[in-house]
């Protein structure tokens, strides 16, 4: 947080700050809205609205009121749009006058800190060398893509700082600019990352639904820390043109929700063929609209290779797993023991992202414009600030990366192509020779305790993901809340193969309506 304004005043002076926007509307903070947003459903607000009894205003205005009186205990949102409840007086028009854009016209959205707006918020990944940046010239495609479906961009979330990738002693959900994303659950405990704002906000209630990103695990996880259902899609469903980069080979945007429902409605309202991101084009042959695959029996029939080589960290978490196999036959589902093992594809993705992170950042900075044009900037900038931007970590990834070649290096190459070959062929080599339609793993282990001073070293106990093996390979992953322990909760992720989304998609709803292990947060401050 800038010098030692706290929090709250941090609000009210960006762009318009909750209390500002509520009181130009004469709408009371502490007033209730007109239908309860707790756990509320996309097409429960889309009746709502076709109903009249609630209109896109008064959802938006609801979400507000749940902004200012919850989100100081979670700090998730990190800064207001000015402009949400126009674009939701503008959404009611059309409503009114007969035209509905789809699904999503009139939802109030958050999304991640690192995504191009072209309005009134700043984009700048919780960085403060961001903060004074020039304002983007264009949105995100995947925020065009939202607009034009009807959506309301109510908020930015925070984030872990470059989207974590700062240094190897980091807190997961600390940005210079946000400060600290706690975990609605239990308040001391982490939410995880980098997705953590859009997380907690989610699973808070603060929105409909949220977007985050991820490089490797930073949907899957703290999707599953908070509740919550996260879509890591296909490397080139999504664009990633005005969103700060880590690493092309696998930075990717995806929902974060609190139903599969609404996460298949908000991946929609995304996929499309972007110019410029050449990956794309993919995106353009396939599903724009995949709510038909939400299916109740959608596990009937199908083959999941259970991923034992995810087991053994952490015992309860084992447990919790082995219940999920009985719940998958239940109904309907094939289930065989599997391993999906990736030599030397980590230690390979480790240089790819040093050498890609150098490259995309400087490329993005330089068509920003401003002072920070570049990654040695941003070290500068940090160095000179360095009481107020590394207070408790340091910032030696980006140095590291710095020191870089240029992706002309073989030894970029090199690490590239087996990054690549090797983890997608342990996914398509198990799933080919024992006819798979998913492979499951867990998607997390009990949230670790937040620790600013050593970083995120609770999670060596705890830490328990199988979200490496589609996050490098650029495959799809879905994450559904599966089980509890006390009272943090534990997901489950379904991965498979290169555009398997629809398949995926059947089996987590399956899953899900079998299960129904979501629930809502108690914001406990720790454990009694």
């Amino acid at each position: 947080m800038p010098g030692k304004m706290k929090r709250r005043d941090f609000l009210g002076l960006t762009a318009i700050g909750g209390a500002t926007l509520l009181a130009s509307t004469g709408f009371k903070a502490n007033a209730t809205s007109a239908m309860n947003l707790e756990e509320v459903t996309i097409a429960e607000l889309q009746a709502a609205m076709e109903s009249g009894r609630a209109t896109s205003r008064s959802i938006v205005e609801g979400y507000l009121a749940r902004i200012r009186e919850i989100d100081p205990k979670i700090n998730s949102i990190i800064e207001l749009n000015p402009d949400a409840l126009a674009i939701a007086d503008a959404m009611d028009r059309e409503r009114k006058s007969g035209k509905v854009r789809g699904p999503m016209h009139g939802i109030p959205v958050v999304i991640k800190d690192n995504i191009d707006t072209a309005d009134k918020m700043k984009t700048t990944a919780g960085s403060l060398a961001l903060m004074n940046a020039p304002i983007p010239k264009d949105d995100a495609f995947i925020v065009r893509k939202l607009r034009e479906a009807g959506a309301v961009i109510l908020a930015k979330t925070n984030l872990s700082e470059w989207a974590n990738y700062r240094s190897n002693t980091s807190s997961s959900g600390w940005s210079g600019r946000g400060g600290l994303t706690r975990n609605p659950y239990v308040l001391d405990r982490s939410v995880c990352g980098s997705s953590s704002g859009s997380g907690s906000a989610t699973a808070a209630n603060l929105t409909a639904v949220s977007v985050g990103t991820e490089t490797n695990g930073s949907i899957i996880c703290p999707a599953a820390n908070a509740c919550l259902v996260g879509i890591k899609p296909t490397l080139g469903l999504v664009s990633r043109s005005g969103i700060i980069p880590i690493a092309a080979a696998q930075d990717t945007a995806g929902p974060m929700t609190r139903t599969v429902s609404d996460a298949v409605i908000l991946l929609g309202a995304m996929v499309g063929a972007d110019s410029e991101d050449a990956i794309t084009r993919e995106a353009s042959k396939g599903l724009t609209d995949y709510r038909p695959h939400l299916r109740k029996d959608g596990l009937k029939g199908k083959k999941i290779g259970f991923a034992r080589n995810f087991f053994g960290n952490v015992p309860r978490v084992d447990s919790i797993m082995e219940a999920q196999i009985r719940v998958l036959k239940e109904q309907g589902a094939e289930v065989i023991d599997i391993r999906v093992d990736m030599p030397g594809a980590g230690e390979a993705q480790g240089l790819v992202l040093s050498f890609e992170f150098k490259d995309g950042l400087n490329k993005y900075l330089a068509k920003r414009g401003g002072d920070i044009t570049n990654l040695a900037d941003v070290i500068a900038f940090n160095e000179r600030v360095a009481a107020r931007s590394m207070p408790y970590f340091q910032q030696e990834t980006l140095l590291a990366s710095q020191a870089r070649e240029s992706l002309e290096s073989q030894q970029y190459k090199d690490a590239l192509a087996k990054a690549k070959s090797v983890s997608q062929a342990a996914i398509d080599k198990v799933m080919d020779e024992n006819g798979l339609d998913a492979i499951l793993g867990p998607s997390n282990g009990a949230a670790w305790m937040i620790d600013l001073v050593n970083g995120d070293s609770g999670s060596r106990t705890s830490y328990v993901s199988s979200a490496s093996p589609a996050a490098i390979a650029g495959y799809p992953n879905i994450t559904v809340p599966c089980g509890w322990i006390t009272e943090l909760p534990i997901g489950a992720s379904f991965f498979g193969r290169a555009f398997s989304e629809p398949v995926l998609i059947e089996i987590a709803y399956a899953f899900e309506q079998a299960t129904k292990a979501r629930r809502k947060p108690k914001l406990l401050p720790t454990y009694a």
